[in-house]
């Protein structure tokens, strides 16, 4: 039975690999079950998404914490932040 017979891969098989399928270490025919699943599912994209973020969120997290602040934050998270630190 080829990959266009068989059904989809669930939502949950989908998230049980997905480490795998972001590191691009599926094989080949897992690879294409996984983006044949993620064609038709909304929500699957969406988790992809916001995990993909939190994931990049975390490592910008942990960047030089004595670097310059990005220019959109809050200048009075900055001080709060400064006051915190002195403090400890």
């Amino acid at each position: 039975m080829s990959a266009q017979e068989r059904p989809y891969i669930t939502c949950q098989e989908l998230l049980d690999f997905l480490h795998l399928y972001l590191e691009d270490e599926l094989p080949e025919e897992r690879q294409r079950e996984f983006d044949r699943h993620l064609a038709v599912c909304d929500p699957c994209r969406a988790y992809i998404r916001q995990y993909e973020d939190a994931i990049r969120l975390g490592k910008a997290a942990f960047g030089d914490p004595d670097g310059p602040a990005q220019a959109d934050t809050p200048e009075e998270l900055v001080q709060a932040i400064l006051r915190t630190r002195r403090k400890a």
